[in-house]
């Protein structure tokens, strides 16, 4: 058997034209694992309403971002495909969940190069429905109907090895160096709170209620609060950070259904309002920099914080091509394709 890998990240929009906008947000907003509801409601929802008012400003905050070459997200997850790619044993193919590169062709990539053995490399740290499992659940059902030789694994979240919290610690340690901080924030993608009970395989643990995530449960291999907050405590402890000067937040919500807190618009707007003047801030939930965190937090977040009276904001660059995670990438999926074992 040939062995292959595809790394998969979330996606973007094909230019800031309105309308390639509104064609990538209908792919990404109609799948049943970003907006759960059934089918009905999700189109009165999203083609409805969403559709009709989002893209235009959407474009607009693309276009403050994008970069000559692209969109920054593709740019940088084909920056990391590539010097990956250099470093292994084996064919490295890169595709998005949404828009293009698609999944699909990436897989007929790999099997173009006579791949029938795929590691689904999701380049997500932590688990969540809207994330991980979407990528595999389309992954298995175009195996089934286009690629039927092909076998798959894929790489469970990785939000507490070793490897991957060394990197990210090393990476904020850099970025923040020579900066007097008053507070570390870790602002993570929000998810609905039904989202964190959906993906609970105990259907009892999951309570949100401060406690479960601290309780050691098998419902924390696949929820995605638990993760993130393990995240923060193992780097907090890699750092040296004291109590006190760090925290969570989630950002980025939808709708009016409850989603996990804090909210990380209105932690920043609290931090400067209690006096904190030097804020950092760090979104561990992204491998690659995005409308996420190159608009809606070194921008819009910037913006919340002096007008309550901070001074300085200090926003972390996600891991995108950096040479140490290139290098835990390779050896990751070098161990794979040898050893014959997932990650």
């Amino acid at each position: 058997m040939s062995k292959g890998v595809l790394l998969v990240n979330l996606g973007s929009p094909d230019s800031t034209d309105p309308k390639d906008v509104k064609k990538y947000l209908d792919e990404f907003l109609m799948d049943e694992r970003v907006i759960d509801v059934p089918y009905w409601a999700r189109t009165l929802l999203v083609r409805g309403i969403i559709l009709n008012t989002r893209p235009k400003k959407s474009a607009e905050a693309y276009e403050k971002i994008w970069w000559e070459e692209g969109s920054p997200l593709i740019v940088l997850s084909e920056r990391l495909q590539e010097k990956v790619d250099e470093l292994t044993s084996v064919p490295i193919a890169l595709a998005m969940r949404y828009g293009k590169p698609s999944i699909k062709s990436g897989l007929q990539e790999l099997q173009d190069k006579g791949v029938d053995e795929v590691l689904i490399f999701p380049l997500y740290p932590q688990f969540a429905m809207a994330t991980t499992e979407t990528i595999l659940v389309l992954a298995e059902e175009l195996r089934k109907k286009h690629f039927p030789q092909m076998t798959f694994t894929s790489v469970p979240a990785f939000y507490n090895h070793a490897d991957y919290i060394r990197v990210l610690g090393t990476s904020i340690s850099e970025s923040l160096k020579g900066v007097d901080f008053d507070h570390l924030l870790f602002s993570y993608h929000g998810v609905p709170k039904r989202h964190i009970r959906k993906s609970d395989i105990t259907k009892s643990h999951c309570t949100i209620d401060g406690s479960c995530c601290q309780t050691p449960s098998a419902a924390h291999q696949f929820c995605y609060r638990h993760q993130c907050y393990e995240t923060t405590k193992l780097v907090a402890e890699y750092l040296g950070l004291e109590k006190g000067k760090y925290s969570v937040s989630f950002q980025s919500r939808l709708g009016f259904d409850p989603w996990l807190q804090p909210y990380t618009d209105r932690t920043i707007e609290r931090k400067g309002l209690e006096g904190v003047k030097n804020l950092a801030i760090v979104t561990p939930a992204f491998v690659s920099d995005c409308l996420e965190t190159l608009e809606e937090i070194a921008m819009e977040g910037k913006e919340i914080f002096e007008e309550v009276g901070g001074e300085k904001f200090t926003v972390v660059p996600c891991l995108n091509d950096r040479e140490d995670w290139v290098k835990v990438l390779a050896r990751w999926i070098d161990e794979w394709a040898h050893q014959n074992v997932a990650v």
